[in-house]
């Protein structure tokens, strides 16, 4: 969350010439509702479950550059399809970067009335051992998008099996 998934997703999709898709967005069209209804109304194991099978499908489709939800990469089936079938790229971001750019905007339920700081600390102790799974590791910060954009172009043609 705030790492830069879909602005450096969609600038990499772009540079690449393959389409861009964010699951977050496509449950929300295939469920016909937000993802925090969803949660509400269903719970987090049929999320789970409906979100396995759009990154299934969207990476069955071809190649494509897919933003997940930070959640997705949690889960150890959608580990396994994302390791099968495509290189998971994690945007690494300090904590004092994702304080300063979840607290711009208001749309995430995660943070909905809490402290932003003791969440994304509490996220990120959590998740980060996980997404050092990931095949290729990149830092954001401040910069231009388009620098992370071509670190991670660099990181693919250098990453075996690219």
């Amino acid at each position: 969350m705030g790492a830069g998934k879909s602005t450096i997703g969609r600038r990499l999709a772009k540079r690449l010439g393959l389409p861009f898709a964010d699951s977050d967005q496509e449950i929300e069209a295939a469920a016909g509702c937000t993802i925090s209804a969803f949660f509400d109304r269903y719970g987090e194991d049929a999320f789970r479950e409906g979100e396995r099978k759009v990154i299934a499908r969207l990476l069955g489709e071809g190649p494509i550059v897919l933003a997940t939800g930070g959640g997705a990469f949690m889960d150890n089936q959608t580990r396994a399809l994302i390791r099968e079938r495509a290189r998971s790229i994690w945007l690494r971001a300090d904590l004092e970067t994702l304080v300063e750019r979840c607290s711009r905007r208001n749309t995430r339920p995660l943070l909905a009335g809490k402290d932003v700081r003791a969440v994304l600390r509490e996220l990120m102790e959590k998740r980060e051992p996980v997404y050092a799974q990931a095949d290729i590791h990149i830092t954001t910060g401040d910069g231009p998008h388009e620098e992370v954009v071509a670190a991670i172009i660099e990181a693919l043609r250098n990453h075996p099996g690219t």
